[in-house]
């Protein structure tokens, strides 16, 4: 992270260094280290603290992270045509100015929420809690955070969500992966969006990217799809289905195991 892009300082945590917040004084007066340190500390703790909420109220949460332009916004779009009869869903839509992406969604019929980061390159977990109070869960299946278009910043951040999904367009090069090796290495799924261009390109192989990949040692799942033309859209779908299904098992486990009251902890301190 860096002073330049603003990402250290957001305005869902500038509140922390003002007057009177808990980072307003360090030991060093404003140490930068210290700082910074209290400010990764304060994310985390938001996020799980919005991982409670989204469990309290059984909803799968998924980070969406991509360059600008990869189709998130497309694929959401795809998404909510498809399985609209089947789950609820709701958005998140994280871009530095406009609510463009967020009409779009709401056009579809699903509930969505913009946030407007000005000059920060990231969502962070205070900025999603903040959205949270404009978005209803109930009756929530999945809510997707549409992260700012950025490969870098956006791995960084906790937002309190059970999955990361990396988009990585065809018009991009297939080693973006190893450039960017945060990013595609803490995702849980890659999908490689835009394939119905793969007839007219001839500068991205799929096999390539996936061995970027490989070689990041993440086994994360591949799929290639092109949500203007459905293409591949069918593992995509049955992703979704899969893990919605298993995170309503797994939550209706947790409220029927008895507790045992000589083993009390906070659970907004663990992460699944």
């Amino acid at each position: 992270m860096c002073d330049t892009c603003g990402c250290n300082v957001t305005d869902g945590n500038r509140h922390l260094l003002q007057e009177g917040g808990e980072l307003a004084r360090t030991r060093g007066g404003r140490d930068a280290v210290e700082v910074l340190e209290g400010l990764l500390s304060a994310n985390d703790h938001q996020a799980a603290h919005n991982r409670d909420h989204f469990a309290a109220h059984g909803v799968l949460a998924i980070n969406l992270m991509s360059s600008p332009g990869s189709g998130k916004t497309s694929l959401l779009e795809a998404t909510i045509e498809a399985l609209g009869d089947e789950l609820k869903i709701g958005v998140i839509e994280g871009d530095l100015e406009t609510e463009n992406d967020a009409k779009r969604i709401r056009d579809k019929g699903a509930p969505a929420v913009q946030i407007a980061t000005g000059s920060a390159c990231h969502l962070d977990a205070h900025m999603v809690h903040h959205a949270l109070h404009e978005l209803s869960l109930d009756g929530l299946d999945i809510l997707f955070v549409e992260n700012v278009g950025n490969l870098v910043c956006p791995a960084s951040f906790d937002l309190g969500q059970h999955f990361n999904v990396a988009l990585l367009s065809v018009t991009e090069g297939d080693d973006k992966p190893a450039k960017y090796p945060v990013m595609f290495r803490s995702t849980d799924l890659v999908l490689l969006t835009k394939s119905d261009l793969l007839a007219v390109l001839d500068d991205f192989e799929p096999a390539k990217a996936e061995q970027a990949v490989r070689n990041l040692a993440n086994p994360a799942p591949i799929f290639t799809l092109s949500a203007r033309k459905g293409e591949g859209m069918a593992a995509w779908l049955d992703w979704l289905r899969d893990e919605v299904a298993r995170h309503k098992t797994a939550l209706a486990a947790e409220q029927t195991t008895p507790i045992d009251p000589n083993h009390v902890h906070d659970q907004r301190h663990h992460h699944p």
